[in-house]
């Protein structure tokens, strides 16, 4: 039996898997050292995780987390530790491992995450050996729905789209220009209201104007971040994420125009982790 985990800010995705039985998934609330203390992670661990395991006798444990850092991964293992009974390897690592793992298995690639926000790195099958810096939704995040979001309204509020879709755009959230800056630039959490915005891009990508900002967005992601990697015009390059798994078409034309092969598009990493753990892939 293994346990594997998927844990971002605000949820945990767990999986238990035995051979011959169906995966049993369960979600808690999400963990993160970065921004957790070690008591805090141990009462999610004991009070949400705890009470669904069939079993505390694991053979195996794999924790993939943001704020998961070098400095950061021993916490989450004594936690990991301390409530269940793990019988052999218990390893922490980082969410961008998860996508490489869930993306390109055992073999090298480029693997990305397009999700609220954004990031990438290299992989030569085992670890990863180089990763920019996605560097936040203000001086980087190519890509991120955060970044799409921020396009949008900016685009709106400077009347840089057609008149038709600006008024479908007020009409549709009601939001005055002071509303948005306050939101933006006072309140917590900006990437979120701003990512907030990406389901009106996928409702209207069918208007031109809102095609060339997504697929100009992806262009940017894949030439500041993914042109960095050594033979990326020869790896092939995976996606984890909902804005890449909701917009395969524009990201398709991206890597198109870039020169670049598009490896697999898996909305969430679990999917992929559990074939790289059970020799799949």
């Amino acid at each position: 039996m293994i346990l594997l985990a998927d844990s971002g800010s605000t949820k945990t995705d767990w999986c238990v898997w035995e051979e011959g039985r169906s995966p049993l998934v369960i979600k808690t609330r999400g963990t993160n050292p970065f921004f957790q203390t070690e008591e805090e992670i141990a009462g999610e661990i004991q009070t949400a995780l705890l009470p669904q395991l069939p079993s505390r006798e694991i053979q195996d444990v794999f924790f993939y987390g943001a704020g998961c850092t070098p400095e950061k991964q021993p916490i989450v293992e004594r936690v990991l530790r301390e409530f269940i009974h793990v019988k052999g390897h218990c390893e922490v690592a980082s969410d961008m491992l998860a996508a490489a793992r869930s993306l390109c298995g055992h073999q090298p690639g480029i693997a990305c995450i397009l999700g609220t926000g954004s990031n990438s790195c290299s992989y030569d099958g085992e670890r990863i050996t180089k990763n920019v810096s996605p560097l936040g939704f203000i001086l980087g995040d190519e890509g991120s729905g955060a970044v799409l979001g921020k396009t949008l309204v900016g685009d709106v509020l400077k009347h840089q789209l057609p008149a038709s879709i600006c008024e479908r755009f007020h009409e549709r959230f009601h939001l005055s220009s002071a509303e948005i800056i306050d939101r933006v630039y006072r309140q917590k959490l900006p990437n979120r209201f701003l990512a907030s915005f990406v389901p009106f891009l996928q409702e209207n990508l069918s208007e031109p104007s809102i095609e060339y900002l997504v697929v100009t967005a992806f262009r940017s992601f894949l030439v500041r971040n993914v042109k960095q990697y050594d033979h990326w015009d020869q790896l092939p390059i995976g996606f984890n994420g909902s804005i890449a798994y909701f917009f395969r078409d524009p990201l398709e034309k991206a890597l198109k125009a870039e020169g670049m092969t598009l490896g697999r598009i898996i909305q969430a990493p679990m999917e992929g982790l559990v074939d790289y753990h059970t020799g799949k892939i």
